[in-house]
């Protein structure tokens, strides 16, 4: 006879990019191995995208999905918030109370119920400011005194858990390191479209993904006589600024934009992508890109060097356009070199960053950390 079945709530609040996906994938997986799955989410973010993906779960969510205002910053709405989570934690009779980024790890961890560990994946979040602001000596606090109310830490990244110590302190808790995974289907080959461009981005137009420094490499490149051109897909804040951009670089006729889509149709509309991030924890669009075989450039920074192990060289520093356009040009210029270096990427992702790896990895995180409970 196998374990015990757990009763596990999910805790998260926006609906959206790698932590949805991770809470998603986690979820479905455990539900799989014999476990009751929750999802408490907020209700006003994700939009179609995470209704259809919800919609997808439900059969596996035998403890229910319930979606609640949660907002991004403090706000009145947490109370209420907290409130739902903690009435969810006591009518599904919760083994495991999983907070994910700072406000579900907050909410999760605010419940207080006897048998009932809490668990807190931080997914970034907190760790983004710094304690010289206002707000960021608030939300480092609050995260030092939550670590009170914690049974297990979860990271998604060695580089995590030590910005995490590095900033808030060294949890007394249970702490594991577990990495994010794929599934096996997201190792399947990608058909190139016929129009595909030379260069990819997908994901959050905003600062911190390094969009205005892929631009930057593509003018280089261009002012160099090696034109590249490039599309650009997804969604977010900065996006205007981006566009403004293009046309102020003379970029306007090889790099188009795109709305949001999943990443695999993504990855198709391209010939390599390139993930120029200032900052990061362990982004699923490396791991997604290098399970597909998808040539993919991208900086050393956060958990990606975890990515690569022996690879790590090949990473560029964040926030410098001129080695991203010397990067680039060498990879158009050498197909075959990359596309070796893509099939090992390949390897080691589908040997050490599965999605069941992950789930196993967490479900025996929860034991340790149940049995640690009890004693």
């Amino acid at each position: 006879m196998g374990p015990t079945p757990l009763k596990i709530l999910h805790v998260l609040r926006s609906p959206v990019g790698g932590l949805f996906r991770h809470v998603l994938d986690l979820s479905r997986a455990q539900a799989a191995r014999g476990h009751q799955i929750g999802i408490v989410a907020d209700a006003s973010t994700g939009g179609e995208r995470a209704d259809a993906a919800f919609a997808a779960l439900s059969p596996h969510l035998t403890l229910g999905l319930s979606r609640v205002p949660m907002s991004r910053h403090i706000g009145a709405s947490d109370i209420s918030a907290q409130r739902h989570v903690a009435r969810r934690a006591r009518e599904t009779n919760a083994d495991v109370l999983h907070g994910h980024g700072a406000k579900g790890g907050a909410y999760a961890r605010l419940v207080s119920r006897r048998n009932t560990i809490r668990v807190y994946t931080p997914h970034g979040g907190s760790l983004h400011y710094r304690r010289s602001s206002p707000v960021g000596f608030l939300y480092l606090t609050l995260e030092q005194v939550l670590m009170a109310r914690t049974e297990l830490f979860l990271f998604e990244s060695a580089y995590g858990r030590d910005a995490f110590t590095a900033k808030i302190g060294t949890p007394r808790a249970l702490v594991r390191v577990v990495h994010n995974g794929v599934t096996q289907a997201e190792f399947a080959d990608i058909a190139q479209q016929p129009d595909a461009t030379d260069v990819v981005f997908i994901g959050e137009l905003r600062h911190l993904k390094g969009v205005d420094v892929l631009l930057d490499a593509l003018a280089i490149l261009a002012r160099e006589g090696r034109p590249a051109s490039a599309t650009i897909i997804g969604a977010g804040p900065d996006a205007d600024q981006f566009r403004a951009q293009v046309e102020q670089l003379g970029l306007g006729s090889s790099t188009h934009f795109l709305g949001a889509m999943p990443a695999r149709d993504g990855f198709a509309r391209g010939r390599v992508m390139v993930a120029p991030s200032r900052a990061e924890s362990l982004p699923y669009i490396v791991l997604e890109a290098a399970a597909a075989a998808v040539p993919l450039i991208t900086t050393n920074v956060g958990g990606i060097p975890e990515v690569f192990g022996p690879q790590s060289a090949r990473l560029i520093p964040p926030g410098d356009p001129t080695a991203l356009a010397s990067a680039l040009g060498a990879a158009l210029a050498d197909p075959a070199n990359l596309r070796n270096e893509t099939l090992t990427l390949r390897a080691r992702v589908q040997a050490e960053f599965s999605a069941d790896v992950m789930s196993d990895a967490v479900l025996a995180a929860y034991a340790q950390a149940r049995q640690f409970q009890t004693k």
